[in-house]
Parts: C-alpha cells; structure tokens; sequence
C-alpha cells in the first residue's frame, strides 16, 4: 500500500485506535491522526500494518487533537550526591 497524505488507514494489530487519516509523510514514517485522538507515527518499515479504509470511516476525535504520542525515555529525579568524607 503506498501511504500519502489524506488518506484514511486502519492498523491491523491496534483496531482499538480506530480509523486513521494520514496528516504528513516522510522518507521515514507517517503521522496519522486516529479516531481516539492520538497522533502517531509510524515508521516506514511498519507500513504493512496498515490497511486501507473508508474515507467516511473516520471520525476526527471530538476533543481537539492530542499531543504527538513518541516513546519517551522514563521519568528520572536528579539524585542529590553527597560530598565524600
């Protein structure tokens, strides 16, 4: 499947994001607005798990776009180091 801007996808192993539409592409992933309002990327090399789906299937999330989900590194407190005696 050749992935471009507007169309509308659906993931094959993440049926609970819904329906998707394709916001940008690049040489190396696509951003795709989902139906639960999640923006996500997908790399290039992951594009077999998308599939094609209705246009009139998607159905943008009725709260306004959501924040870009990325993988982030965890949550760490700076560690307050004490002098050596």
């Amino acid at each position: 499947m050749t992935i471009k801007r507007g169309n509308v996808v659906s993931h094959t192993e993440a049926q609970e994001w819904g329906v998707g539409k394709v916001v940008e592409v690049t040489p190396l992933k696509a951003t795709i607005q989902f139906s639960d309002g999640i923006i996500r990327k997908i790399a290039s090399s992951h594009y077999t798990t998308l599939k094609p789906a209705a246009r009139a299937s998607f159905v943008p999330f009725p709260g306004g776009i959501a924040a870009v989900k990325a993988r982030t590194a965890p949550d760490r407190q700076n560690e307050i180091k004490q002098p050596a005696v």
